[in-house]
């Protein structure tokens, strides 16, 4: 858990000090008034990168750096970033009980999940959104994810970047290409399909909990070739659509273009979930995440929370509220009264 926090030249914050409890901590203020910049704060402290901006935006406008100090337990953590040249990047350290580290792996981040409105959006939003969320949740849950997905990423860049020269010239060193994006497309996909193995163990009980009837929900991952011999048909098909790939200019085929489907009492979710009953699913999702960091990690994460009150109906703020007294949760709002009243005890935090 998070008990101090010190945020200096970080976004809207000059200088400023918070203090969290173990609990539930609530974070009161108007618009504007940097609570999602807080929140902002702990997951970069935790996890060494933002969720939404790159590392320069992160340092107040007309300064040259920012810092992040805390202490976790009695852990300290310590990041700072540095722009002294004026460029578009920045320079990122960490410093951990004293040791300076120029990054952070899996097990050296502090487990944490994050909750914002935009998440109540994934099932409406395009492939991309749900490629992104779950890839998200299996970096901070399976050792060496996150580097095999960067790879993959970097191969398929340069198979574009091939893709875009005239053909004549780039066709003979496609096929190393080829082979490389094919074996890791096939292992990333394989840790997809494992996920969403796992999560369909749970996720059928915990909607029901918080729908409180009875429902059947599955998950699904739509590949474009069986996950047993992924790498060869994916391979087959890059050489089939070689011609097809140069008239495009990029790759039209691998798990960059696949993804997630959702499936209630046997019929997709796209065409016959309500709003309420698609925010009942993410509220599932977002349990199950709970459950698989503290699982892999082998400690609580803390749970954030960015104004999502203000977008639930009062039963499922009562079904939210059940598992979050299980976890230290900071949770943002402009209007107290609609928060507070879940809650016995708790930690006020007001910002102005």
């Amino acid at each position: 858990m998070i008990s101090t926090l010190r945020l200096r030249n970080f976004r809207s914050y000059r200088d400023a000090s918070f203090e969290f409890e173990g609990g539930v901590n609530i974070v009161v203020g108007p618009n504007a008034s940097g609570k999602t910049n807080l929140l902002e704060a702990v997951l970069v402290l935790a996890r060494g990168s933002s969720y939404r901006a790159r590392d320069i935006d992160l340092i107040k406008k007309n300064k040259k750096w920012a810092q992040l100090d805390g202490f976790f337990g009695s852990n300290s953590r310590v990041v700072r970033f540095e722009n002294n040249d004026g460029g578009d990047k920045s320079a990122k350290l960490f410093s951990l009980d004293g040791k300076k580290l120029q990054r952070l792996s899996l097990e050296r981040t502090v487990p944490v999940v994050f909750f914002e409105p935009n998440h109540l959006q994934l099932i409406s939003q395009g492939p991309n959104s749900r490629r992104d969320y779950f890839d998200d949740l299996l970096e901070r849950t399976k050792l060496g994810y996150k580097p095999l997905l960067a790879s993959y990423r970097r191969t398929l860049a340069q198979r574009n970047s091939l893709l875009k020269q005239p053909a004549h010239r780039a066709k003979s060193q496609l096929f190393a290409w080829d082979v490389r994006l094919s074996e890791l497309g096939e292992k990333v996909v394989g840790s997809r399909v494992e996920l969403i193995e796992e999560m369909n163990q749970t996720v059928a009980k915990n909607y029901s909990r918080i729908a409180t009837k009875k429902n059947q929900l599955s998950l699904g991952y739509q590949a474009q070739f069986n996950s047993q011999n992924y790498s060869s048909r994916m391979l087959s098909k890059l050489e089939a659509n070689t011609d097809l790939d140069f008239q495009r200019g990029f790759t039209g085929c691998g798990p960059h273009r696949e993804d997630f489907s959702f499936e209630l009492n046997g019929q997709p979710i796209s065409s016959t979930a309500s709003r309420g009953e698609i925010r009942s699913i993410v509220l599932a999702l977002k349990v199950i995440e709970l459950a698989l960091v503290e699982k892999t990690r082998g400690q609580k994460p803390i749970f954030l929370l960015d104004d999502v009150f203000s977008e639930l109906d009062g039963a499922r703020r009562r079904a939210l509220v059940k598992y979050l007294k299980k976890y230290q949760a900071i949770i943002t709002t402009t209007d107290a009264d609609a928060v507070i009243g879940y809650f016995g005890d708790h930690n006020l935090v007001p910002l102005s």
